[in-house]
C-alpha cells in the first residue's frame, strides 16, 4: 500500500482526467493512488459546490465522543430537566 509522502510525490494536487462514457451519462475514472488516500472504495459523495463539483469520500456519520462533546458543549443546551425525566420508567419498556 502506497505511503502518503508517495502518493503525494505521485500526484499534483491537479489533475485533468478524461470524461468515460457510460451510456447518455459520463464517468471520472480515479487513479489507483487517489482511492488508495482517501480509503474511496464502492461509492463516493458528489457535491456541488460554488467552484464546481467536489468528489469526496463517503465518511462514517457516526460522530465520536470527542466530536459529540464538543458540538454539545457549543450548543449550550440545558440539561437541568435530565433528572426529572430520569425517572420516567422508560427503561421498563420492551424494546
Amino acid at each position: 500500500m502506497p505511503t502518503p509522502t508517495s502518493i503525494a510525490r505521485t500526484l499534483d494536487r491537479t489533475r485533468t482526467v478524461p470524461l468515460a462514457r457510460i451510456g447518455n451519462s459520463r464517468g471520472v475514472r480515479l487513479p489507483k493512488e487517489v482511492l488508495a488516500r482517501y480509503g474511496i472504495t464502492d461509492s463516493v459523495v458528489l457535491e456541488l459546490v460554488s467552484e464546481g463539483v467536489l468528489i469526496r469520500p463517503i465518511v462514517d456519520p457516526r460522530a465520536t465522543w470527542d466530536e459529540t462533546f464538543v458540538e454539545m458543549a457549543a450548543e449550550r443546551e440545558d440539561w437541568s430537566d435530565l433528572e426529572a425525566v430520569a425517572g420516567d420508567g422508560l427503561e421498563k419498556l420492551l424494546w
